[in-house]
């Protein structure tokens, strides 16, 4: 009997089931931009503002695009961004908070 030969993609990182994903892979490009944007302005005391914003928003985004994506292109690189953010996200808190120095 003839069986149907799928493409080896069990081990790619790039694994796509062939379709198009917009809104998942916009989620994806704006949580890893959030979580570098923020990641690496958290390196620096007075941009504790942004850096807490930036990875407060994108823990969200990187959580809802965990929630709606359905390949593992997408999941890894929404890992990536979401933990970016939120590291970001802590360090900005350490360093003063989403309002401080506002008061």
């Amino acid at each position: 009997m003839a069986q149907a030969l799928r493409p080896n993609t069990a081990g790619s990182l790039f694994a796509t089931d062939g379709r198009p994903h917009p809104v998942q892979d916009t989620l994806m490009v704006v949580t890893l931009v959030l979580g570098a944007v923020s990641f690496v302005t958290a390196m620096f005391h007075s941009l504790h503002l942004l850096s807490s914003w930036t990875g407060l928003v994108g823990i969200f985004t990187g959580a809802y695009g965990q929630w709606i994506s359905e390949t593992t292109r997408e999941r890894f690189f929404l890992i990536l961004g979401f933990g970016a953010a939120a590291v970001g996200f802590f360090l900005g808190m350490a360093h003063g908070g989403l309002f401080g120095g506002l008061w």
